[in-house]
């Protein structure tokens, strides 16, 4: 296997690097939604995984740049059950998200140079991870976005949430990850799990899917 995904990994991340360093604790900052009114949309999506409803549960925030999923958590009742640890590979936005949440749990790691020191958790989200893919191709991008679901699924014990952006629009943006619902669901139920929902109802160009390890009312 080649390292173009680890390259691809850190390239991203010094690109959402130069939105936190130009918008400081923002949306923006988050270098993802382009309305606080979105980036919130993007919480109740990942969350919406969760199908516990009052059940202690754990889930990881993968990619958590400044940590708001925290914030949103904190702020929705229905959520006071879960557990939170946000894993950046960004060492500042980890510092950041460390001063403005010095009650959250934090990890610094690369998972695809090593994941032996990860633990298991309920469930994994990542949140805008793979939207972006700036001047790497579509090859890379394809094989790191496979690369880091299969990762994060080893370390969930009951479900992974992602999104992507979507094929079904009028044209794609050349710095944007835009991943087929066939080529996303050939490699998920081949290499993860059969038992996944996909979302596409919401007003983005983009559909988020939840990869579950066992189906509904089990």
């Amino acid at each position: 296997m080649s390292e173009a995904p680890v390259t691809t990994q850190r390239y991203i991340s010094e690109a959402c690097e130069e939105d936190l360093l130009k918008f400081g604790d923002s949306f923006r900052g988050a270098g993802y939604t382009k309305s606080a009114a979105e980036a919130e949309q993007r919480y109740a999506l990942m969350l919406g995984i969760v199908r516990e409803a009052d059940e202690p549960v754990t889930l990881l925030d993968f990619g958590c740049g400044l940590a708001h999923l925290l914030d949103y958590l904190n702020r929705a009742p229905r959520y006071r059950h879960v557990q939170y640890t946000g894993l950046d590979l960004s060492p500042k936005y980890l510092q950041a998200a460390k001063v403005r949440r010095p009650d959250g749990a934090f990890l610094l790691l690369d998972v695809l140079q090593s994941d032996e020191d990860l633990p298991e958790f309920d469930y994994v989200i990542m949140n805008g991870v793979f939207n972006f893919r700036g001047q790497m191709t579509e090859d890379s991008m394809l094989e790191y976005w496979q690369r880091l679901v299969s990762v994060m699924f080893k370390h969930c014990r009951r479900g992974l949430a992602f999104n992507v952006m979507s094929s079904l629009v009028d044209w794609q943006r050349d710095d944007l990850f835009h991943l087929s619902f066939d080529t996303m669901a050939s490699y998920v139920g081949r290499a993860l799990s059969r038992h996944f929902i996909i979302r596409h109802d919401y007003g983005a160009y983009e559909y988020t899917t939840y990869v579950y390890r066992s189906p509904s009312g089990q």
